[in-house]
């Protein structure tokens, strides 16, 4: 045997030493392959696996109901809270439009509440809570329970705000301001015209703030003053208008941004309800391109100051710019202050060659294009007015349902008529 530390050479395995052979095989012979797996200890083996698998399914599976049947059964976390109906008073403002998250971040930051979460609970957990809390201001206490706040907020009773309803003009916003506010007659007025560079209005509208007093309810507390309340209506109407792209539409529309306004504010005064809009919004920019007079009962009634169904032939020839029967075009100013269905009919109007409209009766509003059909709707218009002598003959601004384009009929002045146009 020879000693491989002493024997110069490979030893067998190094680089280039001849691969050791296994005994018993001659040299060049093929080299046996190993036994081919057993196919039944193969299958055995792949179905121990699956059972293995399909346990760990199904304790997991079990495991993870049990859980999450524990955690259902565990109750929410208390939510901070006092207890009581408070102590002091504090004036807490809802605006419109406000959510319930909203509403409690006011309320935790006034010290009314302890926390939003219990708050939102207590509401979210009352069904006459649901959509009654109205925008205003509320007179609250500091460290109330959540439900003593919260029923304190849907008594409609208790919202302290002023409600301007569409259509209306400013000279009735002045009145309301002055009376919610227990200021002498004339102060909003007196306001509006010496403070208007505070109000923010567009350098278009030359300090008049007609048709920019946005009509929705504000919220007013003990040191809201007259110009407060007209500066959040401007500032309302501006986002209004920016949320339309207004600007854009009115030139595309062939008009500026305060024609619109104008237009949605004709639209709030003529239309009798809301899905009449866009087709009075159509006659009057049909007409407009037309170089036709609008003839719009709603501008003289705003001219002379007044609501009512009836135009009198004298009155189709007063001398104002505000008698769009006289003069072509649009009036120098909007005609009163349109809410958000006359400002989209304004920016949209209806397809349609309409140049005539009446409202025969309430609910009734025809539309044509043709003189001789305007002519017998506007005849049976005067015929449903004359069978009620007794009915009034004004409305609330902006309810007008006499509602009519043309010229005077021609009867005898003083005369109550519906104009046929022509």
């Amino acid at each position: 045997m020879t000693d491989q530390d002493f024997t110069p050479g490979l030893t067998p395995g190094h680089l280039g030493a001849p691969v050791l052979e296994p005994e018993g095989r001659p040299p060049g012979a093929p080299r046996p392959r190993p036994d081919a797996p057993d196919p039944h200890r193969r299958r055995n083996g792949l179905a121990c696996g699956l059972t293995a698998l399909a346990l760990v399914v199904v304790f997991g599976g079990a495991g993870l109901t049990g859980y999450t049947w524990l955690q259902g059964q565990q109750k929410p976390p208390a939510a901070a809270d006092y207890t009581g109906a408070g102590t002091g008073n504090v004036q807490v403002s809802v605006p419109e439009g406000a959510g319930l998250t909203q509403i409690a971040s006011a309320l935790v930051r006034n010290g009314v509440v302890a926390s939003s979460l219990a708050f939102t609970r207590a509401a979210k957990g009352s069904a006459a809570a649901a959509g009654r809390i109205q925008p205003g201001t509320y007179t609250l206490k500091q460290r109330m329970s959540a439900a003593a706040a919260l029923a304190i907020l849907v008594d409609p009773a208790n919202a302290n705000g002023l409600t301007i309803p569409e259509g209306w003009r400013g000279n009735q916003i002045f009145t309301a301001i002055d009376k919610k506010l227990s200021l002498p007659e004339g102060t909003t007025q007196r306001a509006a015209q010496e403070q208007g560079a505070e109000l923010g209005l567009p350098e278009f509208a030359k300090g008049s703030p007609e048709g920019y007093l946005f009509p929705a309810t504000y919220s007013v507390t003990d040191e809201t003053t007259a110009v407060d309340l007209l500066k959040q209506m401007v500032e309302r109407a501006g986002k209004e208008f920016a949320r339309d792209d207004a600007e854009v539409v009115a030139q595309n529309l062939g008009q500026s941004l305060y024609g619109l306004v104008t237009i949605a504010s004709m639209v709030q005064g003529e239309a009798d309800n809301t899905e009449d809009m866009a087709k009075v919004a159509r006659v009057i920019y049909n007409r407009l391109a037309k170089n036709m007079p609008l003839q719009l009962d709603s501008t003289i009634n705003y001219a002379l100051g007044r609501s009512t169904l009836n135009t009198t032939v004298t009155e189709t020839k007063l001398d104002s710019p505000y008698n769009t029967y006289l003069h072509t075009g649009l009036p120098p100013t909007p005609i009163g202050n349109p809410g958000r269905q006359a400002i989209m009919a304004a920016v949209d109007p209806a397809q349609g060659d309409w140049l005539y409209f009446v409202t025969v009766k309430p609910g009734d509003t025809r539309f044509t294009d043709s003189f001789e059909v305007q002519q017998r709707n506007v005849a049976e218009f005067n015929a449903v007015r004359a069978a009620q002598p007794s009915a009034s003959a004004s409305a609330s601004a902006g309810a007008s349902a006499g509602a009519s384009e043309g010229a005077a009929t021609g009867q005898p002045a003083g005369t109550p008529t519906a104009p046929t146009g022509q």
